[in-house]
C-alpha cells in the first residue's frame, strides 16, 4: 500500500545547506536527505568529486518528502526567497508514492 506525497528536491550552493535545513526543521518536515550534485546552469558549470583544496562552490541536493504539499511549498518558497538572488539554486516539487509512509 501507499500514500501520496510530495517530494522537495532543492539544489544549490553548500555553504547554504545548514541554513536550509534550519529552514526545513522549522518548517514540520520530518527529514531529508542530502547529496553531493553537480551540473550546469544559468550561473555556469558546477562539479562534484573534483580535487579542490576547499568545497565552498560544491553544490548539494536536498530531497524532502512531504504528506502535506503546503510544507514543501512554504519550504521552497522561503529558501528561494531568502537565498536564490545572490546564490545559484533551483527548487522544484515532484509527486511521490511512498512505502511505509508512517516512517515519515
Amino acid at each position: 500500500m501507499t500514500q501520496q506525497a510530495t517530494k522537495l528536491v532543492i539544489v544549490t550552493e553548500k555553504l547554504l545547506l545548514k541554513k536550509i535545513v534550519k529552514i526545513i526543521d522549522e518548517a514540520g518536515a520530518t527529514g531529508y536527505t542530502v547529496m553531493e550534485a553537480g551540473g550546469k546552469g544559468s550561473r555556469n558549470v558546477r562539479s562534484s568529486g573534483q580535487p579542490s583544496v576547499s568545497d565552498t562552490y560544491s553544490n548539494v541536493k536536498i530531497e524532502v518528502l512531504t504528506a502535506n504539499r503546503d510544507v514543501a511549498v512554504k519550504i521552497s518558497d522561503e529558501v528561494a526567497e531568502r537565498f536564490f538572488e545572490d546564490y545559484s539554486g533551483i527548487t522544484y516539487l515532484c509527486d511521490a508514492e511512498v512505502l511505509r509512509a508512517h516512517k515519515f
